[in-house]
């Protein structure tokens, strides 16, 4: 059974994709009007490194004193440098991700989150999303956070089960995992959990448990994501044995099951919502809107009348707040061929299940829908996706192979 995962770690979250994989196509962009805008803000440190993740963090004991100010300086002037980018845009949503942002203290998160707003014009309705990690939940702080700002909280709980959360090197076990739930609905009433599953050793039985944990919480938003190996990890180095492909398609198809008889809504690869709770920051991603993105590592993604800029922070966080104290240019831009845009969109509007609206396609990359038409029609063939002159879509079979449909677009 071919995975249908492009990357895992955790709700992806809010992590703005990357992709540099080319197609080929000729044209250049022209685009009648800007995408959304969207804000990503990177916090580097967390407590320990799991060893699935590749994302840009830092393990810092929670003995050990994070340099916040310095670091919330380096955002803020961070901020100030990419303005001129983003003149007259006004900001939909949020995703402070990490890392552990929940490692930030509460006057910390409230000067960001006012320094923030002190630059950039908000939608009166923005989505504020806070990823947090159990094991750093203090019901004080948390409470702090939603008086800030934040309107949304999403939770890296990966298991309820303490063997599970012990072979995935989390900190926390399932009693806290229990608590920082309880804390987080207190104070927030839309909250993402993120779970994993095809976990080494994991039985169907014991991922049942998990999402039965997870279900009666009635979170908002589920974010449940299958294990992966990514490249440049410990589990790449030293994998740990997993369920065989046929065990996680079956566990796959339980999530579903399980999570559409709770009333939740199927609507991307691995996010399942109550209806009227997607989570709109990730939804800009996967319908290749624009987002500013700053702190250490941070990627964006830029539209202008006539052209696409990515742009990219330096990873290591003293790096950063030094490139950010300089006073000179923070990090790297370049604009991405045109060949690259068509697959940088399929790569993520089909994750979507109901796909996408034909004129999305023009609207986001500036090019018109017959600069894929090969490839569509080689999709179609391959009964990967079925489409109208409406609506692009992946099939049932397009889901399950979803790296084949989208290596389709190379």
């Amino acid at each position: 059974m071919k995975e249908i995962g492009i990357r895992v770690a955790t709700e992806a979250h809010a992590r703005p994709p990357t992709a540099t994989q080319r197609s080929a196509q000729p044209g250049r962009p022209v685009f009648a009007a800007l995408p959304p805008l969207s804000l990503y803000v990177h916090f580097p440190w967390c407590v320990r490194k799991c060893p699935y993740c590749d994302f840009n963090s830092h393990a810092r004991r929670l003995d050990e004193a994070i340099p916040e100010a310095r670091y919330i300086d380096a955002l803020v002037r961070d901020l100030e440098l990419s303005l001129p980018l983003v003149w007259g845009r006004r900001v939909h949503t949020i995703f402070i991700g990490g890392g552990t942002p929940s490692l930030m203290s509460a006057a910390g998160f409230d000067r960001l989150m006012s320094d923030i707003r002190a630059r950039l014009p908000l939608e009166a309705d923005a989505e504020v999303t806070l990823e947090a990690n159990p094991g750093t939940f203090e019901a004080e702080r948390f409470a702090a956070y939603r008086a800030s700002g934040a309107n949304r909280l999403s939770i890296g709980i990966q298991s309820f089960n303490p063997q599970h959360l012990r072979a995935l090197g989390r900190i926390h076990d399932g009693a806290e995992a229990r608590r920082a739930v309880a804390i987080a609905r207190t104070a927030f009433d839309n909250i993402n959990l993120d779970l994993m599953y095809a976990l080494p050793g994991q039985t169907p039985d014991e991922l049942g448990t998990d999402l039965d944990a997870a279900i009666a919480f009635a979170p908002q938003h589920l974010s449940v994501y299958h294990l992966t190996l990514e490249p440049n990890t410990v589990f790449a180095k030293y994998p740990p044995p997993l369920p065989d492909d046929d065990a996680a398609a079956d566990m796959q198809a339980m999530v579903e099951a399980r999570l559409a008889s709770a009333g939740y809504v199927h609507y991307e690869t691995s996010a399942y919502a109550q209806p009227e709770r997607r989570s709109r920051h990730n939804l800009n991603y996967w319908r290749f809107g624009d987002y500013l993105g700053i702190g250490a590592g941070a990627h964006g993604k830029l539209s202008f009348p006539d052209r696409v800029m990515r742009t990219e922070k330096p990873r290591n966080p003293e790096s950063y707040m030094t490139a950010c104290e300089s006073g000179g240019a923070i990090g790297e831009s370049r604009d991405p061929a045109i060949a690259e845009l068509p697959f940088e969109f399929m790569l993520n509007a089909l994750r979507l299940t109901e796909g996408f609206e034909t004129r999305l396609f023009t609207e986001r990359t500036g090019l018109q829908i017959s600069a894929v038409t090969r490839e569509l029609d080689l999709a179609e063939e391959r009964g990967l996706i079925e489409r109208s002159h409406i609506r692009i879509a992946p099939t049932a079979r397009g889901k399950l192979f979803l790296n084949d449909l989208l290596e389709t677009f190379l």
